[in-house]
């Protein structure tokens, strides 16, 4: 059977492989600017941190994205949403290397957050609603490829052509082209269906039966009611102490993972005396054996819980953490590094799949904008703080810092599954009056 049947016969599929794609796109981005950095600096004629002026801007115009990703879906729909996003993040990259000052280049950094927000809270939300944990666990794997090719695009693009501009140009490229195939099929993101079973092929929903396994119609198909509801107004969203504990634990989550990948080369050849290569290749296992997690994931999430994966992963990278603080010898390194990679991977997902389940179909949406919005901040906050105690204290407190995150975000987790099943008992008790 031919794949343009399948794709004609099974549209979802389609949206799928695309969702796949933008995820690659997505991530590629995050990887170019830390080997591109050195030669922009030196064009631009910029100190060593004036790179944060840059992630400072993405970062703005991705958490704006994200907070109003909810409404501003309701008023475009989700094709729509994808295809501006797409075309303002090609733009936007492409921008980088056409302007003439770094000012412009810091401005263009705000549009191309802006659309790398969108694509992310856009395709989180669509997924969650109506493909489930394993595809949940897949797309963001494909986030963690993106990220792996973008330093190798960035580097064949210097040493081919001597330019960093090649590489913005590749992957503002791919968006823009991305940008053009959501427009064809922006009818499809509208009217795909949405599966029932919620651990296999399709979200976990709402607060009532479809999380204990309660019958869904025979037609495959959610009841109306549980379908993510794009209208809830964000200030009644935000009421909810639930979504409070969502946007925590993404903040802690991402925090957690991106301290460990901005970090790890550092402590690694100024504190523990590693070879730098060698610690190259130990940053690199993080993101490889990530990578792998969530690969892995994407099956296990099949037959395995969704707070089973959370809580088991989070106990892994706690141990993973014990271990890079205990540094036991060279080995054990190695060994920390890709356990954190490992463990840390299926988390994020786990957590965005399971978003409907803890809040409810009403404040689903708009708390992925929020748990996107908490990303950023994540980004920018706790690899911040290790970096100022790095350098006032010793950068030994990288490992002690991460571990405290990881236990901070074990007692949030705790928290949200608690009071998450407080609120299906009390739903379930007004019901049966």
């Amino acid at each position: 059977m031919s794949l343009w049947y399948r794709l004609r016969h099974h549209p979802h599929l389609l949206l799928i492989l695309l969702a796949f794609v933008a995820f690659i796109a997505l991530g590629m981005p995050d990887g170019l600017l830390g080997v591109a950095w050195p030669s922009i600096r030196g064009q631009f004629g910029l100190q060593l941190d004036a790179i944060g002026m840059l992630i400072t801007a993405v970062t703005a115009g991705y958490m704006t994205a994200a907070f109003f990703s909810g409404p501003v879906t309701s008023r475009l729909g989700v094709g729509r949403v994808l295809v501006l996003s797409c075309a303002l993040s090609g733009l936007g990259l492409i921008g980088y290397t056409l302007v003439p000052g770094w000012g412009l280049m810091v401005a263009l950094g705000v549009a191309a957050g802006l659309g790398a927000g969108a694509i992310d809270a856009g395709l989180n939300t669509y997924v969650a609603a109506h493909f489930g944990e394993s595809i949940m666990q897949w797309l963001h794997a494909f986030w963690g490829v993106g990220i792996t090719a973008g330093p190798v695009i960035m580097t064949l693009g210097l040493r081919r052509l001597g330019s960093w501009h090649a590489g913005y140009h590749v992957v503002g490229a791919l968006e823009l082209v991305l940008a053009v195939v959501f427009a064809i099929t922006a009818g499809r993101w509208a009217d795909a269906p949405r599966p029932a079973n919620g651990n296999g092929n399709g979200a976990a929903v709402g607060n009532g039966d479809a999380v204990g396994g309660a019958a869904a119609d025979t037609t495959g198909a959610q009841p109306e009611a549980l379908l993510t509801d794009y209208h809830t107004p964000m200030l009644e969203s935000l009421r909810s102490p639930l979504v409070w504990l969502s946007f925590l634990m993404y903040l802690l989550y991402v925090g957690a993972e991106s301290g460990a990948g901005v970090w790890t080369y550092t402590l690694l050849v100024e504190s523990r005396g590693i070879e730098p290569a060698l610690a190259g290749f130990f940053t690199g296992s993080y993101w490889a054996t990530f990578t792998v997690g969530r690969l892995l994931a994407g099956i296990l999430a099949l037959r395995v819980r969704s707070e089973s994966l959370v809580a088991v992963s989070i106990a892994g990278a706690v141990l993973g953490a014990l271990l890079l603080l205990w540094n036991p010898s060279q080995g054990a390194n190695v060994l920390a590094v890709a356990l954190i990679g490992f463990s840390i991977a299926p988390i994020f997902p786990a957590l965005m799949s399971g978003t409907e389940q803890r809040v409810g179909a009403r404040h689903a949406a708009n708390t992925i904008g929020l748990q996107m919005t908490a990303t950023g901040l994540g980004t920018m906050v706790v690899p911040s703080l290790m970096g100022v105690l790095a350098r006032r204290v010793s950068l030994e407190t990288i490992p002690l810092f991460l571990l405290l995150v990881c236990l901070a975000l074990a007692a949030a987790y705790g928290l949200a599954v608690l009071a998450s099943h407080r609120s299906t008992v009390t739903a379930r008790a007004h019901e049966g009056r």
